[in-house]
């Protein structure tokens, strides 16, 4: 995977929080759709961590890999 395609999935991933974040009904924030929404923000913010593991990954890997 390039470092393209991680950051499309990156935008993608943050694209999905913010649409979650308005499914959220701030008054009842635990209830209904509103714990739904809160796991995908949950779910998309473990997915950027990841990707971005990822990266630093690759980086050290083609340091390593130069010595």
């Amino acid at each position: 995977m390039n470092r393209i395609l991680s950051i499309i999935l990156i935008t993608l991933a943050i694209a999905l929080i913010a649409y979650n974040v308005t499914l959220i009904n701030f008054e009842n924030p635990l209830e209904g759709d509103s714990i739904i929404a809160i796991i995908g923000i949950v779910a998309s913010l473990c997915a950027i961590v990841l990707l971005l593991i990822f990266i630093a990954s690759k980086k050290i890997q083609e340091k390593v890999d130069e010595n």
